[in-house]
């Protein structure tokens, strides 16, 4: 069987963190293991729990092409499936199912699809595993996994169980989000969370190509995937299906989709510059920013500091973030990247002409890709570290200090010998990332442009 995490969304319920570059799924902010201090991302603890799991080599992690260098610089042997866009959750899984049999699935095997982000243990994994069995003796459409309720939520989905099998129930229908009580009358009724973990078989998948009239080859599929609908799985086929079966999982989950959640999992109170005094209760401040914050005399309240803005917020209120956050339509101010990270010190657009100041760290060892802009220039200083910019094949050496400007068509690359800082200006009439022409991303490659 294959394991297909779904990278989807840019988790606006977490801003000022989250966002379109940096979205949940990757910000370091849970702990890596119960009762550990060390930090890692959604995606890292999932990864690893795959490892530990043994089934992290058929794993494929489907997202975004704005999402691979992320990933990569996260987990550097993770397999992709790039999404040409978004389609939602449909169209991800058709996708998926494509790119798995373009790299050696055949048709007859079966793909788990879940979320990369659950919080949860390793138990959980060991029950994903078992539902191609549950498929196979079932005969069912789609197989489907639960998480048994320690309490009456009202912000998750219900699977509904009909008749009980050995290991496995029939699925007579699912709740939405219900209210608090209409949550305890599901418990009664044996309902169990809908985590949001199904599997599949590829073949019965990829025939649902014919229906919108598009091929099941990875990558023509990928050419005509905006002719795709905009529809989730669960309508487009779990509400259809008239055969459905579920294997319950009793452990530890938790969907870190809110503030209110995510401090709960928190290993300290506080991350970053944070001042948090004594007369504070039930408080978490998160200061990504070089500016301390002080907190003092709060109840039940999460503070964020981050480069995209400054969140204060009731815990009960935090399922609403998003919809505060819908109202900002700015460039991210921070983003992660393969090689290092990028943040934005300033945006100004005056009478067509437009200014755009960035930090840039380029990891040890790490390199750019090799690009040109056609409608701005660049002027760089380099802040620390040494590394070699490559101009039109001519190699420059960098280090603290050195400055150099790159004009507009200029193709250029740049590696780091050591963690590798600098600012970087844009002038012209575009800039940030719309203005990137890319050439390759092989230093080799960058290499031999200047021997020739």
């Amino acid at each position: 069987m294959y394991y297909v995490l779904l990278s989807g969304g840019s988790g606006k319920r977490l801003w000022p963190l989250s966002n379109d570059a940096r979205p949940k799924q990757y910000l370091k902010v849970v702990n890596k293991e119960n009762n550990s201090m060390e930090r890692c991302s959604m995606l890292q603890r999932v990864w690893e729990q795959l490892g530990e799991a043994g089934i992290a080599e058929q794993a494929v992690i489907t997202a975004g092409s704005e999402q691979v260098e992320l990933i990569k610089s996260q987990v550097k042997e993770a397999r992709i499936a790039v999404e040409p866009g978004r389609r939602d959750t449909f169209a991800a899984v058709l996708l998926s199912c494509s790119w798995l049999l373009k790299h050696g699935a055949s048709r007859e095997d079966y793909a788990a699809i879940m979320p990369v982000d659950p919080y949860t243990e390793g138990s959980y994994f060991e029950t994903v595993k078992k539902l191609e069995a549950i498929m196979r003796e079932s005969g069912a459409e789609v197989g489907l996994m639960g998480a048994a309720p320690s309490y009456p939520a009202t912000k998750y989905g219900y699977i509904l169980p009909g008749e009980k099998k050995d290991g496995w129930f029939k699925v007579r229908g699912f709740a939405e989000k219900p209210d608090e009580e209409k949550a305890e009358a599901l418990l009664k009724e044996g309902a169990l969370w809908n985590c949001g973990v199904f599997c599949v078989k590829i073949g019965d998948i990829l025939e649902r190509t014919k229906k919108y009239g598009v091929p099941e080859d990875y990558d023509a599929l990928c050419a005509a995937y905006e002719s795709l609908p905009k529809i989730s799985f669960d309508y487009e086929v779990l509400e259809k299906a008239e055969h459905l079966a579920a294997v319950e999982f009793d452990g530890y989950w938790k969907d870190l989709g809110t503030w209110d959640a995510l401090a709960d999992q928190m290993s300290t109170d506080t991350i970053g510059n944070v001042v948090l005094d004594d007369t504070c209760e039930n408080t978490q401040v998160i200061n990504e920013l070089k500016m301390p914050v002080a907190v003092m005399g709060t109840r039940d309240l999460v503070v964020v500091a981050a480069q995209d803005g400054i969140l204060v917020a009731d815990k009960s209120q935090t399922a609403n973030v998003k919809a505060i956050a819908s109202a900002f339509d700015s460039r991210p101010m921070f983003e992660e990247r393969r090689w290092g990270t990028l943040e934005t010190l300033d945006d100004t657009e005056s009478q067509g002409q437009t200014t755009l100041t960035r930090k840039i760290c380029i990891y040890d060892g790490m390199t750019s890709s090799y690009h040109y802009h056609e409608h701005r220039d660049e002027i760089w200083t380099v802040l620390r570290g040494t590394g070699e910019l490559i101009l039109e094949g001519t190699k420059i050496p960098l280090s603290q200090g050195k400055a150099v400007c790159i004009r507009k068509n200029q193709r250029h690359a740049v590696k780091a010998f050591h963690d590798f800082e600098y600012i970087e200006i844009h002038v012209g009439t575009s800039s940030g990332n719309e203005d990137i022409n890319r050439i390759t991303f092989h230093w080799d490659e960058i290499e031999l442009s200047h021997i020739l």
